[in-house]
């Protein structure tokens, strides 16, 4: 039993020594490019992300409520109802430019999709507003996803 031990440090020993492959230094090159000072710098600040709303009413603006405390289960459809009541018969030209407003980024392909999305607190927050059509009533809505969370 000792000399099957011996013989597994011995080969571990010789492994640890063994000369690595790759580089300049007339070895093996490796199998990857190595292009240094080639990867794209940071985004900046202002690409990085939305801010996070303000909470409770503003003058002409969506009332985001106290969001930060708020349970998506409640928070959420109140948030749609009031979206709903917000653009109830408006074009989809008149919503977007108005979600944009408050903050709302904005995609139109098939349909128009609004969203907010930030990271506070290691907690992703959404809140999204999508119209299908043209007249159509909008579905909103608001989620809160946190790292760890069980």
């Amino acid at each position: 039993m000792r000399f099957a031990g011996l013989i597994v440090i011995a080969a571990l020993a010789a492994c640890s020594t063994a000369g690595v492959t790759g580089g300049g230094d007339g070895l093996a090159p490796l199998p990857f490019p190595v292009e240094r000072g080639s990867a794209l710098p940071p985004p900046d600040e202002a690409a990085r992300g939305q801010t996070a709303p303000l909470q409770g009413a503003r003058p002409g603006g969506i009332d985001f409520g106290q969001w930060r405390a708020a349970d998506p289960a409640t928070y959420a459809p109140s948030f749609q109802a009031q979206i709903r009541t917000r653009y109830a018969g408006q074009s989809n030209d008149a919503i977007r430019a108005d979600l944009e407003r408050n903050g709302f980024a904005c995609e139109e392909g098939g349909r128009l999709e609004c969203r907010i999305e930030i990271m506070e607190n290691q907690c992703a927050v959404d809140w999204y507003v999508v119209l299908e059509r043209n007249g159509a009533e909008p579905v909103a809505g608001f989620d809160r996803m946190c790292l760890g969370a069980r």
